[in-house]
């Protein structure tokens, strides 16, 4: 069991994103929770006695409770809780007796919710990684087959039906609905035509977006706070309703080694990408995916190569690490850094 001081901490790491990534509510609750959670309610009891690691790379603990109660407003089953949440302006005494009453009166629906790993689908991702995709056709000139580990509902499979501004390098379909304009810094990536062959995902739990049930949990993660993100990803749900794309359930790295990187498929290139999703797998596990991508590099040919697109934190605090392998040669690039939420991308792109 988690001590109570590595809870607490767990909701300080919380403090710190939200200030990190632009969402001052997410920053308060926290801020709530250290000053105001206890054992007087089963759903303070239930956070304070947590069984694993509670901490952002481990059971996220904070965007649990966070989704929770999110997830209250956006489907309006407490009026007192949305009075007291963004837009609405509200004094912290005001906020904190509206939350600790929802403790109470949604007991049952928040400790359910606790129960689920908290998943988020952000779609502006998609803007970096389309850079890397376009820097892999600029590379190899074939086909992508597309293979997503950890999809969650599979926006970013539709990374192609979107609208991008990369430092006004124009990408994609003019007239889509979700339009993605980071903050670009460096080259435009290569201007090359991309043609999908094949896409599909998996993750341990797969959302359906047809499903009301599903696309609230989704939403329910973004920051109360940031409406755009909101607005985004309802848009970004109206396009994966019309293009279904395919997210399978499961392991996802029995999926890689199993379905899809059994075979590379002549005159394709095979592109395995995830974003932030790798960082969340057991050290074992992750090291049995680096052997399946490995093994499935060592028979890629000229005719039928691998590329793997990496989306991932790592040491360096500046936002993530936007980087790319290739085979048959292996060779590794870092093509940039790309803030967590894609609000900002810093652009090298591939370079020898």
């Amino acid at each position: 069991m988690a001590s109570e001081d590595e809870i607490r901490q767990a909701f300080r790491e919380q403090i710190v994103g939200g200030r990190i990534l632009g969402s001052p509510f997410t920053a308060r609750l926290g801020t709530l929770m250290l000053e105001h959670l206890d054992r007087s309610t089963e759903v303070g009891r239930r956070i304070l006695s947590w069984e694993g690691d509670p901490a952002t790379r481990g059971d996220l603990v904070p965007t649990r409770l966070a989704g929770a109660l999110h997830a209250l407003v956006i489907d309006g089953k407490d009026d007192r809780l949305k009075a007291a949440y963004p837009p609405n302006d509200v004094s912290d005494d005001v906020l904190w007796t509206a939350i600790a009453t929802a403790f109470e009166t949604q007991e049952a629906f928040i400790l359910d919710r606790l129960n689920f790993a908290p998943q988020t689908n952000e779609v502006r991702r998609s803007s970096g990684l389309l850079a890397g995709f376009l820097t892999i056709a600029r590379l190899f000139g074939k086909p992508l087959i597309l293979s997503e580990f950890g999809a969650s509902m599979g926006l970013n499979l539709n990374w192609d039906r979107y609208h991008h501004d990369l430092g006004g390098f124009l990408w994609g379909n003019p007239s889509s609905p979700v339009r993605l304009k980071p903050d670009w810094q460096g080259p435009s990536p290569p201007d090359v035509k991309i043609t999908v062959a094949d896409r599909a995902g998996c993750d341990l739990n797969p959302l359906d977006p047809n499903s009301p049930e599903d696309s609230l949990r989704l939403l329910s993660y973004i920051w109360a706070d940031q409406t755009d993100r909101m607005e985004r990803t309802r848009a970004a749900l109206e396009i994966a309703r019309a293009n279904k794309v395919l997210v399978e359930k499961g392991d996802a790295l029995a999926w890689l080694r199993d379905k899809r990187l059994n075979t590379l498929v002549p005159g394709t290139i095979h592109v395995v990408y995830h974003s932030i999703a790798w960082q969340y797998l057991p050290p074992q596990a992750r090291a049995a995916g680096e052997a399946i991508i490995a093994e499935a590099g060592s028979r890629a040919t000229e005719d039928a190569p691998l590329a793997r697109l990496q989306m991932e934190m790592d040491d360096d605090p500046a936002g993530a690490a936007l980087s790319l392998q290739i085979w048959p040669t292996g060779e590794t690039r870092e093509l940039g850094r790309i803030d967590p939420h894609g609000r900002w991308v810093k652009w090298k792109g591939w370079q020898a």
